[in-house]
């Protein structure tokens, strides 16, 4: 897919359409002002992009939602990742981190993105849950081979029926089950304990939260939403961790002035070496909508409506314009 788009750009430039099977007719934008525009789009007149992650995700994620229903929902889901309840996961970070890491071998090159998946599932769990127990233990079962799976099967056509546990789908089916089993179970258990209302996980902010008309998430949007943080969220985040060290292996004078700046009270280098590992390592490479009017002029192109527009990350993040020598490492 990378390749693809690349190969096309340097043919065609930075916008240019591709005929896609199961997404129909899509426009590829690497132009960071057109992707500005975008971006900057009223979601009445840019929507979802059909077909979304809701049909690995469920109906209840704010991956499936439009407009107004995306707007409340994202307001709803706020009050967990401020910046004072995200500072409440640092110590879960930091344990989860210093567990995984004791036992790395010293001397002997190893994979580090299994350590990485651990770290970010085991972490994202317990912010989630704000416990340990059996049934976190039976998510660290089902969620690595749920999401592997899901990862492959998100860019195809869903048949109308799952064909029972020897089919991809419905081996998907058989985990989201055990999953919403698990999670009824880790919701009644919420609901029973007596500091209930001063719980800071998310699970708990979520069964307390509601709309301005005063009604709550169903459970089953509780449910989405949660299997979206956790599928979406975990996975992500560990491929950008494991690529932060494949570039820093290669640049050790860049891991030796981070090892400096860490005796001190700066982070200057370390988020630009953030920001900089999700550059030249993009994990999520492109972003879509759906032409929902019956025009949308972008720059000096008309996209009829019911296209797609696919904002590519990945190719913006080379552009040698913006980055000169958009290879290096800086």
């Amino acid at each position: 897919r990378r390749w693809i788009v690349q190969h096309m750009a340097r043919r065609h430039g930075d916008i240019f359409v591709l005929e896609v099977p199961v997404y129909g007719r899509i426009v590829v934008v690497a132009n960071p002002q057109l992707a500005k525009q975008v971006f900057t789009t009223s979601p009445e007149v840019l929507g979802n992009i059909q077909p979304n992650l809701s049909r690995l995700l469920g109906s209840g994620s704010v991956f499936a939602l439009d407009g107004d229903e995306h707007r409340q929902r994202r307001r709803l889901l706020a009050p967990p990742f401020h910046g004072k309840s995200i500072k409440n996961y640092e110590t879960i970070i930091e344990e989860e981190t210093l567990r995984e890491i004791a036992s790395w071998p010293e001397g002997t090159a190893f994979a580090t993105l299994p350590s990485t998946m651990r770290i970010t599932l085991n972490a994202i769990l317990r912010a989630v849950f704000g416990a340990e127990g059996t049934e976190l233990d039976e998510l660290r079962r089902i969620l690595p081979p749920w999401v592997t799976l899901g990862s492959r099967l998100a860019t195809l056509p869903k048949p109308p029926r799952t064909y029972g546990r020897y089919s991809p789908w419905g081996r998907l089916a058989e985990w989201r089950r055990r999953y919403d089993m698990v999670l009824d179970k880790l919701i009644e258990s919420e609901r029973a304990d007596p500091n209930f209302e001063n719980r800071t996980d998310v699970l708990a902010v979520m069964l307390r939260s509601t709309y301005e008309d005063g009604s709550s998430m169903s459970r089953n949007d509780i449910g989405d939403e949660l299997l979206t943080l956790l599928a979406a969220g975990h996975e992500t985040t560990a491929a950008t961790l494991g690529w932060a060290f494949e570039r820093l292996s290669r640049h050790p004078d860049v891991l030796a002035a981070l090892v400096a700046e860490a005796d001190t009270n700066d982070n200057e280098l370390r988020q630009a070496t953030i920001l900089e590992v999700q550059r030249t390592r993009t994990v999520i490479d492109f972003t879509g909508r759906r032409v929902l009017a019956p025009l949308y002029e972008l720059g000096d192109w008309v996209i009829p409506q019911n296209n797609s527009i696919l904002v590519s990350i990945s190719r913006m993040h080379a552009n040698a314009e913006v980055f000169p020598d958009p290879d290096r490492f800086d």
